[in-house]
Formats: structure tokens, sequence, C-alpha cells
């Protein structure tokens, strides 16, 4: 793999290939994303192919600055400022009217744009460096899990980069919470590393809508994402009597309850802190996935407070995946 560490050298470099229109893999606060030039659409076009995307399912703009923020949107109210103010840097995408700058390609023809700063300060300076906004989804084939960790990341799209930057293990561990700005508050699309209890305690009128769309507005939206390679299904005494001779891999919060002979046992945090659970969900997933003694993951379902609601958010779309499957 061309795995290199974060250095000033190789950050350097980073920007040079993002510059000359080429993919460049990079670490963030919540998790790794596959990185272009959001200016330049074909560039853009090659996260697509990359990753299997399908087009009509946008992007998210990263940017290291506020002279980007105005290239980007118009967009410019006293709300727009506060919650900027408030979570810039951070784990916070908010989608806003877009600017004839930014091209169809990053937005899949939509009239917004969704927008963030990272916190990570490798992300930061690469996209400083480089000059331009960063266009960057998970650094993942469609619909497979986010990378937390460099080693994460699939022989297959490392062969699809120039470069990935090793930043080390993600901090928080899921996608950024994405929101939507409306006249009177905001509508919560996604929930991440930003609890919809934070936002509710900076803004009054918080709504929430993370229905399934057809035609998404700004990324995950659809039926099913975040999903291992194997067959993975909520914990219920219905599961566990069909799977009693299967070769079943457990994920738990704080600790198994079930009594149930699982062959691998993984616990999000013995101390039953949602951060701890947030960031070791996917990198948990990764080691079950990638276990050959186990075939289905059995994962318990965490009460939907805090960071809850994000884990629970991608455990649910990653069982979608797999509704329709037979035991």
């Amino acid at each position: 793999m061309n795995i290199f560490p974060v250095t000033e050298k190789n950050l350097q470099s980073a920007a040079k290939l993002i510059n000359a229109g080429e993919l460049v893999i990079f670490p963030t606060e919540t998790v790794y994303g596959i990185g272009a030039d959001g200016f330049n659409p074909i560039a853009v076009s090659k996260i697509f192919e990359a990753k299997k995307r399908p087009t009509f399912n946008p992007l998210i703009l990263h940017i290291s600055d506020y002279k980007m923020l105005d290239l980007i949107s118009n967009d410019n109210t006293e709300l727009i400022k506060r919650i900027t103010n408030k979570y810039w840097p951070g784990p916070l995408t908010i989608v806003l009217k877009r600017n004839k700058i930014v091209p169809d390609m990053v937005t899949a023809g939509n009239e917004t744009v969704a927008l963030r700063m990272p916190s990570h300060p490798a992300a930061l300076k690469l996209i400083e460096l480089a000059g331009v906004p960063i266009a960057a989804p998970s650094a993942n084939s469609f619909n497979r899990l986010s990378p937390t960790k460099a080693n994460h990341i699939s022989d297959e799209l490392s062969s699809k980069v120039k470069m990935i930057l090793d930043g080390g293990k993600s901090e928080i561990g899921v996608e950024s919470t994405i929101i939507r700005i409306e006249n009177d508050g905001i509508t919560l699309l996604r929930p991440g590393g930003i609890t919809l209890e934070d936002l509710k305690s900076v803004i009054e009128n918080v709504r929430v809508d993370t229905s399934v769309k057809l035609k998404p507005d700004s990324p995950g939206q659809l039926e099913f994402h975040y999903a291992p390679d194997k067959p993975i299904f909520f914990i219920t005494k219905d599961l566990l009597n069909k799977i009693d001779n299967k070769r079943v891999g457990g994920l738990f919060f704080l600790e198994n309850k079930t009594g149930f002979p699982f062959i691998k046992e993984y616990i999000l945090s013995p101390n039953g802190d949602l951060r701890e659970a947030a960031a070791n969900l996917f990198s948990m997933l990764y080691k079950l996935e990638n276990d050959p003694d186990i075939d289905i993951i059995a994962a318990e379902k965490i009460e939907e407070l805090g960071l809850g609601i994000a884990i629970m958010d991608r455990l649910k779309k990653a069982v979608n995946k797999f509704k329709f499957y037979q035991i």
C-alpha cells in the first residue's frame, strides 16, 4: 500500500497531487476520506469511479477557512455564523445554497452543497496547501465500512489513489453530522459526531429528517450504507434461535447478557462511554468482517441518545443491506 506518515513534506506532495487532479486519501477526525480538487469536475469524477459510488449521491466539500466558504456559498445569515462559530472546525457538515463555481458533479445537480471544516490538523493543512476545497466522501467502496485507520483501506481502493496519508486512528469514528439551514432553524439530515442534544442546546428550532431519499441532497440519506461484507443483524431472541448452529461474532455496547456462545465478542465500551463506542464502531466491525472463523455478525441495539443515535444510524443502515438475506 502507498501509505505515508503525515509530515510537512508528505502533505506538500499530497497537495500537489490534488492540484494535479489526482486522488489522495487523508485522515480526518471522523473517518478517513478520499479526496480530490472540489473545483475540478474531472478529478471529482474519479472519486465516484474509484468508490463505485452512484453519481446521484452528492459529496461534501472540505474547507480550511472562511474565504473558501464565501467562494462556495453566499449564504451568510446570523444563524449560519452562530453555528459555524460554535462547531467549526469540527464534525459538522452544513448544507447551503451553492455558487456557480461548484461543479454539478459535487452536488449531484442539486442547488445546494454540503460543506465542512474538519478539525484534524493534517486535513486542514492539506486543504490549505492545496488552496482549494477538497471534495471527499469516506475512503471505502460504496456501501462498505468507513475506515478509521489507514490499514482499513482496501487494496482495491488504495490502488486507485496516488497517496494515503496515515494520521493514526480517527478520534470520533463516525461520519460528520449533517444539517440543512432553514429560515427559522435547522434540520438534522444525518446524525454524527455532533449530537442532536448538542444542537438543541445552541439552536431552539431543530427538526429531524433522516428519512430515506431516492435523490439525496446530502450524503447518508440512502436506505443502506456503512455495511460489512458479512451479513449483520440486530440481536433478538428469534435471531439467536435461528443462528444457534452458525459461526457468529457478537458486537455489544457494554457487555454480553445473552448467554449465547458467540465465537468472538467485541465490546464497544467496557465503561459505557458513547464516545469510545463511536470511535470503536467501524474498527470492531472491520475485525468481525475479516475474521475467517465468523460467518454472521450479530449486533446489540444501543439506546438512541447522544452519540447512540449516530451509532444506531450506522448499524441500521448496515443491517438494511441484509434484510432479505435468508439465514
